[in-house]
C-alpha cells in the first residue's frame, strides 16, 4: 500500500502506479501454471493473461510492435501484438511472464519519477475509444490514466483470484511482499483456507 505521505506530485504518481502493479502481481502468488490460465468468471481473462496484458501496457514504446496511425488505422503488426497480450500461450510460462512484468515495472516507475508532469506530449490515436487522431496532453494525463487502467486490472485480477481459491488481495499482498500479519489478515498460505 502507498501509505499517506507528504510527497511531491510526481512521487505520488509513481507510488500509486507501483502500488497497482504490486497488487496485480500479488494475485499470481502461489498459483500453478494451470491455475494462472483459469478463467473462472464470465471474463475471458485469467491471472496470467492480466499480468501479460499489464506488462504490455507498461512496456516502453520501443518494445511494442507496430503502431496506430492517424485516422485510427492500426498496422497488422500492432493489431497482432495487441491481440496476443491477453492470454498466456502454450510456449509461455507464468514465471517468465512475471519476470518480464517485474523488469517493466521497475522501468515504468523510474520513467515516471524522471518525468516532468507539466511536460507536453502527443498521444497516438486510440480508436478503441473512438479517438481517431493524435492528441496533445500533459504527462500527468498519462500518469493518471495509468493509475485508472491499472486499478481496473487489479480489481479484475482480485475477483478472478477469489474465484480460483478464495484468496483475497490483502492476504496475497502480505505473502507476495514478505510482510508480517496485521490485525486484519495473515499472509496467504496454500496450506490455510482463505478468510473473508
Amino acid at each position: 500500500m502507498y501509505a499517506p505521505s507528504v510527497h511531491d506530485e510526481i512521487t505520488g504518481y509513481a507510488e500509486y502506479v507501483d502500488q497497482q502493479l504490486e497488487a496485480i502481481r500479488a494475485t499470481a502468488h502461489g498459483l500453478t501454471e494451470e491455475q494462472a490460465r483459469l478463467t473462472p468468471t464470465r471474463s475471458a481473462l485469467s491471472i496470467g493473461g492480466l499480468i501479460k496484458h499489464t506488462s504490455y501496457v507498461i512496456a516502453a514504446p520501443d518494445e511494442k510492435q507496430g503502431s496506430v496511425e492517424e485516422g485510427g488505422e492500426i498496422s497488422e503488426d500492432a493489431y497482432a501484438a495487441f491481440m496476443d497480450n491477453f492470454a498466456l500461450r502454450d510456449d509461455e510460462s507464468l514465471a517468465a511472464t512475471i519476470e518480464l512484468f517485474d523488469r517493466r515495472r521497475i522501468a515504468v516507475v523510474q520513467w515516471i519519477r524522471d518525468c516532468d508532469p507539466d511536460a507536453e506530449q502527443t498521444l497516438p490515436p486510440a480508436p478503441w475509444y473512438g479517438l481517431m487522431h493524435s492528441s496533445p496532453a500533459r504527462m500527468r494525463y498519462s500518469f493518471v490514466h495509468f493509475v485508472e487502467e491499472l486499478a481496473r486490472h487489479a480489481g479484475h485480477a482480485d475477483i478472478i483470484r477469489e474465484e480460483i481459491d478464495g484468496a483475497n488481495a490483502l492476504e496475497l499482498l502480505l505473502a507476495d511482499t514478505g510482510r508480517e500479519a496485521t490485525p486484519f489478515a495473515q499472509p496467504w498460505s496454500a496450506s490455510e483456507p482463505a478468510t473473508t
